[in-house]
């Protein structure tokens, strides 16, 4: 075995498979610096920020056999610990400072226009020119400073930040060009030092090499707040996690925090019991079960991503005999009192870390759920005593992952697995604090 780098050697891949392809593929991991193809080859070597990030890719790959477009591709650690130079894109000079930059757009949930550009880039300097383009990569643009010491500013300041908050990261490198021709001032192209120059509604971009820069994405940046962090946040994570793309029904763009889940039993339901049940969705700031409605609650989610997820898996969701009305509810939040459960700071959030994680395993209720945070020296049949009083098991499954162990419990109906979720998670086993989830395998 290779030792561990940050930079990850990846086979079998074929003519059809896109460098954003394998973006997507990597990007719930963590930042990816540099792609590079070798088509020759039918291989890609892609450079993660750090070995930790690369580490965590392999590591799950090792489990799940990772298929782009039906074809599965082959992944372990290269033996380059860097990409130098020879592997940078030739559009790109890599270190070597120059007055005009290629920025490449990761992670876009939100459109980005040459005013959204100029915002986040003049602050460094004046800024000459801006032209955009789409390519297989993503959405590039190069920005020409007046000089090249505020380029260089602009780099050292804007590299691997966001223009949004926890999306649209920025991956800049130098460009090897010396001069940008703009022919159109429009939301593609700009030529600040020229305002006369007309607009033009459709058009290539006039940048040798470079394709269209049309028009592809159809949600609005409402409520995103501009210039951003290095982190990758929610909307990143959840675009990340679901394939690069949010799932069907999901916009992306609800701004509401606050759900209202009706048709409760109250005799049965808790406010432990539904922060069991909507954190699988996002980190729960406080619970509020309305007493003059016994079977409504107020849940406020961390923010309105998580609340989209809450509402889009949990509508119809069957619990204690009833099935759940889930909806947007018309309070922005919950206002703190002596009738509200408080959860912001609770360790049990799911959402602290590995975000990108867990929003892969986001989905609706099913009969399969996952135990992980096992005791070491756990046995299925402790499992089976653990969770046979909420219903029917019909199958089990112990098994050890990155020396971990965790374990698949099959029971007879969605309810019956939802139940035990709501109850068990975070009950105590061997010791243990457990964590249970929902699994999207069909059998075991």
């Amino acid at each position: 075995m290779t030792e561990p780098s940050k930079v990850i050697h990846v086979r079998n891949v074929g003519h059809e498979i896109s460098e954003n392809d394998l973006l997507q593929l990597f990007q719930p991991f963590g930042v990816i610096t540099k792609l590079v193809m070798l088509r020759a080859k039918n291989q890609a070597l892609i450079q993660m920020q750090d070995t930790a990030a690369a580490v965590s890719a392999l590591q799950f790959y090792a489990n799940v056999q990772p298929a782009v477009r039906g074809r599965n591709v082959y992944v372990q650690f290269s033996s380059h610990q860097e990409l130098t130079t020879m592997y940078q894109n030739a559009q790109g000079r890599g270190d070597e400072p120059n007055r005009i930059l290629l920025v490449t757009v990761h992670h876009m949930l939100y459109p980005i226009t040459v005013e959204v550009l100029h915002q986040v880039f003049f602050p460094h300097g004046f800024v000459e020119k801006i032209v955009t383009f789409q390519k297989s990569a993503g959405f590039q643009a190069l920005i020409q400073y007046q000089s090249r010491q505020s380029a260089v500013a602009a780099r050292t300041a804007l590299q691997g930040r966001n223009i949004y908050d926890g999306c649209c990261q920025l991956d800049i490198q130098f460009s090897n060009l010396d001069e940008l021709q703009v022919n159109y001032n429009n939301e593609r192209s700009r030529d600040f030092t020229n305002p006369n120059l007309p607009s033009e509604q459709k058009g290539k971009s006039p940048q040798p090499g470079y394709g269209d820069s049309g028009g592809m994405y159809g949600l609005q940046a409402t409520g995103a707040r501009a210039v951003g962090f290095p982190q990758m946040a929610n909307a990143a994570a959840i675009a990340a996690a679901f394939g690069g793309g949010l799932p069907p029904g999901i916009s992306g763009t609800n701004d509401r925090c606050t759900v209202l889940v009706s048709n409760l039993n109250p005799d049965r339901i808790d406010e432990d019991k539904l922060f069991n049940l909507f954190s699988i969705y996002g980190n729960i700031v406080r619970i509020k079960l309305l007493r003059n409605k016994p079977d409504h609650a107020l849940v406020q989610m961390g923010d309105g991503f998580q609340a989209e997820l809450a509402v889009h898996f949990l509508k119809g969701a069957i619990l204690f005999g009833k099935r759940l009305e889930v909806n947007f509810s018309k309070h922005p939040n919950i206002t703190q009192g002596a009738d509200t459960h408080e959860y912001m700071n609770s360790n049990l959030n799911r959402f602290n870390r590995n975000a990108a994680k867990n929003y892969r395993y986001c989905c609706s209720p099913t009969k399969m759920i996952h135990l992980s945070s096992l005791p070491q020296e756990v046995a299925e049949d402790e499992i089976v005593a653990h969770l046979e009083d909420i219903g029917t098991i019909v199958n089990t499954k112990l098994f050890e992952m990155n020396g971990k162990k965790q374990a698949l419990v099959l029971f007879e109906t969605e309810e019956q697995a939802t139940e035990a979720l709501v109850c068990k998670h975070a009950t105590s086993l061997g010791g243990s604090i457990i964590r249970i989830s929902f699994s999207q395998l069909q059998a075991i």
